[in-house]
């Protein structure tokens, strides 16, 4: 049986094991483009574009449950690392790397916030129930918006088309926020036009 004590010790080992999130860098640059965005600012920021977005939702949900869910939903970035939607990577290698981490990092919690964080996770990530579709979809927005704001960012960089913004991100946010993908295709057609990759 775990005290009082234990239990506070071990909320308290994972919060600051968490802190790491904010050294991982991402792809994505701010708004600004002065420098890459961390994972931990990218979890917050998403947190508040769901909560500020929320009306959009082609369905109803829980927005607690999915503000949870975009708070934690890179934290397995601390181990695995952050890839970019349009890096060329590994995919089954890389969820492997996310599935270890996800232990590790939940473990640090005590047992009931290990079993109910995981779940959390494991939601999102299985992308199925409309919280987490909502969720999903928000994720991919806000690096678009970065991208938008910062004339193309690193879309360039990758050789981002727009036929891949459609298949990578566009299917996924359309599946939960239909009307937000449609008010950027308009902007993102805008930027193409004269940037061809």
């Amino acid at each position: 049986m775990t005290t009082s004590n234990e239990r506070l010790q071990q909320q308290l080992a994972f919060l600051t094991e968490a802190d790491k999130l904010k050294s991982v860098l991402r792809a994505t640059t701010l708004c600004d483009g002065s420098r890459r965005e961390n994972s931990g600012e990218h979890s917050w920021h998403i947190a508040l574009y769901a909560m500020t977005l929320a009306e959009h939702s082609n369905r109803p949900i829980n927005i607690s449950r999915v503000i949870k869910m975009l708070l934690i939903h890179d934290i397995v970035e601390i181990d695995a690392g952050d890839v970019p939607v349009h890096a060329k990577h590994d995919v089954a290698e890389q969820e492997a790397k996310e599935q270890v981490a996800a232990d590790r990092l939940f473990g640090l919690l005590p047992d009931d916030q290990r079993d109910e964080f995981r779940a959390i996770w494991d939601e999102f990530e299985a992308a199925e129930s409309d919280d987490a579709i909502f969720a999903k979809s928000i994720d991919r927005v806000q690096p678009v918006i970065s991208n938008l704001e910062t004339n193309g960012g690193t879309w360039p960089e990758f050789n981002v088309t727009p036929e891949q913004l459609e298949s990578r991100v566009g299917v996924k946010v359309t599946r939960g926020a239909p009307a937000v993908w449609e008010v950027l295709q308009s902007r993102i057609r805008a930027w193409f036009g004269p940037h061809k990759v």
